[in-house]
């Protein structure tokens, strides 16, 4: 799999478990600050997890394939054709989403900047205040607030919303979770949590509206009155928001107690759980199952106690003659010979041979983990076991570490 890939689909997980904690638990209680705080630094939080190990994954994917044919006139064998490159198609469809999500923001800020040099702008309370002469919804992004001036002149409690979002920096939060809009935009959740995160500006914008000495029951019906339009702007904190009702009820509602803000401390055991989860079990070769004879050979190179990561989970996988697996599977080819007694006595099968490539880049601890008779075994391991020295894995820091390989040959009689 695809190491770019296989990252964005953990940090997912990971993203998807959060915020469904926090819809289910965290969306309904009056900490609007604090929930701003920790749904942004929680998420970015989530996009670490990945690269952190609770366990040794010694596991390893099987990425090469060799049949071997046996053939009157003693053809050698050769490698299985390329697979149909399935990880390349995909990632080259996450990356056109990923284009596509930030071409539309950028449409979405060239609209507003337009509108935004169409006003008449003036400082007012420490906000530019951009007014113009047609019926437009109010909004307000950075340090500017717009709106039109009829607005400005009737309902001045609209300012002061749109000077909330300002003081509280509200577009920051928008701004630092645009990079999770455009890695995940393949997931629901992450969409739906940043409306989550929208409405929380508006409580927190209202809030302190109130809190400012207006009227709450005209404020409320000043919301209904203006409840029209839509939210033209993805970037933009806007007075008109969707979600009417729910702004409403939250103004109305008591204080949430104070101890709920330890809730969030039910998310450490969690994911600590989940990142158990999400990390392949340790897999003990000594119990390893085996179809026939196994047969072990061990270097007596001075690096046998490294612990062996997995193929698929390498940062930068290791390559034999500066090529992939499939170039090894053809160096196989041309040594391994199909035994003659096996011939005689029409034995085919597949053998499942795995083995380590040494940081140092040697193989060693070839095993047999599948077997189909003793010499058809003995051929793969003494083939494999002579290979040339591969250039070794390295992990995220670039250190070459030890990498598990599982091979199967496959012996096919003609």
């Amino acid at each position: 799999m695809n190491p770019l890939l296989l990252y964005i689909a953990r940090a997912g997980l990971y993203l998807s478990l959060f915020y469904a904690f926090y819809l289910l638990v965290m969306r309904r209680v009056t900490f609007f600050r604090l929930n701003r705080m920790i749904l942004l630094l929680g998420s970015y939080v989530c996009l670490l997890l990945p690269f952190i190990r609770l366990r040794t994954v010694t596991a390893s994917a099987i990425t090469a394939n060799l049949t071997m044919v046996a053939a009157p006139s003693g053809t050698e064998g050769t490698a299985a054709p390329a697979a149909f490159p399935w990880w390349d198609l995909l990632l080259a469809l996450y990356v056109a989403g990923v284009v596509v999500t930030f071409v539309l923001f950028l449409v979405s800020t060239v609209k507003m900047t337009r509108l935004i040099r169409t006003g008449e702008a003036s400082e007012l309370d420490g906000c530019r205040l951009v007014l113009l002469d047609r019926d437009v919804p109010s909004f307000s992004w950075g340090s500017t607030v717009v709106m039109s001036r009829k607005d400005m002149e009737q309902n001045p409690a609209i300012f002061s919303h749109e000077r909330m979002h300002v003081q509280c920096r509200h577009s920051l939060d928008l701004l630092l979770y645009l990079p999770l809009q455009l890695l995940f935009w393949w997931n629901p959740l992450v969409w739906i949590t940043r409306e989550e995160l929208r409405l929380l500006h508006e409580y927190e914008a209202d809030e302190g509206v109130i809190q400012k000495g207006i009227d709450a029951t005209q404020y409320q019906l000043l919301l209904v009155r203006k409840a029209v339009g839509e939210q033209r702007f993805t970037l933009a904190s806007g007075f008109q928001h969707a979600k009417l009702k729910n702004r409403i009820a939250m103004m109305t509602k008591s204080k949430s107690a104070g101890w709920m803000r330890w809730s969030y401390l039910v998310m450490i055991p969690v994911l600590v759980a989940f990142m158990f989860a999400c990390n392949p079990t340790r897999n003990n070769k000594g119990n390893a199952a085996s179809a026939g004879s196994e047969t072990s050979v061990t270097d007596d190179s001075s690096i046998q106690d490294e612990e062996a990561v997995a193929f698929d989970t390498i940062e930068q996988k290791p390559t034999f003659n500066g090529s992939d697996a499939n170039e090894f599977a053809k160096w196989v080819a041309a040594q391994l010979q199909y035994p003659e007694q096996a011939k005689t006595d029409g034995i085919q099968g597949r053998v499942l041979v795995q083995f380590t490539i040494g940081s140092d880049g040697a193989v060693r601890d070839v095993t047999v983990l599948r077997g189909v008779r003793e010499d058809l075994d003995a051929e793969a391991v003494r083939v494999i076991s002579a290979s040339p020295k591969w250039e070794p894995g390295h992990d995220a820091e670039g250190k070459a570490v030890p990498v598990a390989f599982n091979f199967p040959v496959t012996y096919k009689l003609q």
